[in-house]
């Protein structure tokens, strides 16, 4: 047993390095209050989206980089998505939220907001080759793409029955966009100023209806927590809207017909060259978080596989449930019960890194188990038998005979779940995750081209795991061959 503990010893260590340099950062915060984490969407042009440099820009952006200036506080832009956000903010992960956060009663009743710093509408759109749907009544019997959380999706909800059609709910404006322009959808509900914004950037749609009355936006903290930071952010606008910087910044993204930015022609191939950056650090923070929960599931997998063939009953259960609970939840659960459940039921933040490889290493720490348990058991019982019978221990009978040969049936499986893991990372998105899917996500919202961009996604992926299958295989031959 004494290969087993020194494993679990080796776990923790790996752990609190890990969770330590992650709680830097929180460190950090504790002791500079005037510092804030504040969330906010990627996907909503014009109020945040991210530039050709990576950087994340938009009315939101600029107004609390001026208010920030002007109040003298810093912060740390934490681009989630805006569920994502939401959630971090019911749950304590981020100080605030600014994210085109429409200000209703169902919401202040969790959270506090600042004044309005911006009205917005509602408006529909359809394909821009589209002339059959001018008008609600248009749309009976047809499906109408919505974004979840925004003022179009309460609007269209609120019509529907009236107009006898059904919604289809997106996360990101963008996917919003492409349902409608591959005709799954015939229209689309958004805020007038977002969906205005994307027409002039080309974004294949056209507005048939005009602005319906919708609410305002403000920026939120949590109900009762962060009072300072509420107050600035007031204190702040007053002070933009008195010195004239707050129509300075409307004006630069909307100006006084909603063309405030002019698209941006570019060739495809100019496209792609422009976007390569983003995506090959996405791949980068891909690679990074495969390999190092795949290190976390092995060194699982090595502890739970032993007690799995184990012939101790009580480690034999344990390991039992430690596969059948994180083989069966799904990943995307997991991934939000750790992320936002536990900092919510413990009162403390975690850093998305420890999140995202305690989610990802949890859930093929599970199948590495398995694969261990399997190869071990694949090996005839008669070779420990005759082991023991020699004298040898059961510890060295297992390392010297029994795993040598296991090990070479299990290569295969290995190379099986490291696919698996490295395209299981794409969905770490939906708790703010920067990989590669969500970069070509965060560039399709400022370029609406989404052939080119997931062409190049998937390509890229391709390449990748190709190349990992290929360097695998050939380290399967030579532990085959020695």
């Amino acid at each position: 047993m004494q290969k087993p503990r020194k494993l679990i010893a080796l776990m923790i260590c790996l752990f609190s390095v890990v969770a330590l340099a992650g709680n830097f950062g929180v460190v950090a915060h504790a002791e500079n209050k005037t510092k804030y984490d504040i969330g906010t969407d990627t996907t909503f042009a014009p109020f945040e989206f991210e530039d050709v440099n990576g950087k994340f820009v938009g009315i939101d952006m600029d107004l609390l980089a001026a208010i920030a200036k002007d109040q003298n506080f810093e912060y740390t832009i934490k681009p989630l998505g805006f569920n994502a956000a939401v959630q971090a903010l019911e749950t304590n992960q981020v100080d605030g939220v600014i994210a085109g956060m429409s200000i209703t009663d169902e919401r202040k009743q969790k959270f506090d907001f600042s004044e309005p710093y911006f009205d917005s509408g509602v408006v529909m759109a359809v394909r821009k080759d589209n002339d059959t749907i001018k008008r609600y009544e248009d749309l009976k019997g047809q499906r109408v793409a919505v974004k979840t959380g925004t003022e179009g999706y309460t609007f269209a909800e609120s019509i529907k029955a009236k107009y006898g059609f059904t919604t289809v709910p997106f996360d990101d404006s963008s996917q919003m966009y492409d349902e409608v322009k591959t005709g799954n959808s015939v229209a689309c509900f958004d805020d007038y100023p977002v969906l205005a914004y994307g027409v002039t950037q080309n974004n294949g749609l056209k507005l048939v209806t005009d602005k319906e009355k919708g609410g305002s936006y403000g920026f939120a903290v949590n109900q009762g927590k962060n009072a300072e930071l509420l107050e600035k952010f007031n204190a702040g606008l007053v002070n933009l809207r008195n010195s004239g910087e707050y129509d300075k910044i409307m004006s630069k993204y909307l100006g006084e017909s909603g063309k405030g930015v002019a698209p941006v022609e570019r060739s495809r191939w100019e496209l792609i060259s422009a976007s390569l950056p983003a995506l090959i650090k996405g791949m980068g923070n891909t690679l990074l978080y495969t390999l190092v929960s795949l290190l976390v599931a092995f060194l699982l997998g090595l502890v739970f596989g032993f007690m799995k063939v184990s012939h101790n009953k009580v480690f034999r259960g344990i390991a039992t449930v430690f596969v059948d609970v994180f083989r069966g939840i799904p990943l995307i659960v997991l991934a939000f019960f750790i992320y936002f459940g536990i900092p919510q039921a413990l009162d403390f933040k975690m850093p998305l890194f420890v999140a995202a490889v305690l989610t990802l290493s949890l859930n093929a720490g599970a199948y590495v188990t398995e694969i261990i348990r399997g190869g071990i058991q694949s090996i005839d019982p008669g070779q420990m038998e005759a082991a023991r019978s020699l004298g040898l221990p059961y510890r060295t009978a297992m390392l010297k005979i029994i795993l040598p040969q296991a090990v070479k049936i299990m290569i295969p499986s290995f190379i099986n779940q490291l696919v698996i893991t490295l395209k299981d990372t794409s969905i770490l998105s939906v708790i703010g995750l920067v990989e590669l899917t969500q970069s070509g996500k965060i560039i399709i919202a400022r370029t609406f081209q989404s052939f080119d961009i997931w062409l190049v996604v998937a390509v890229m992926y391709l390449i990748v795991i190709t190349v990992l299958t290929k360097i695998s295989n050939r380290l399967e031959g030579r532990v085959r061959r020695g």
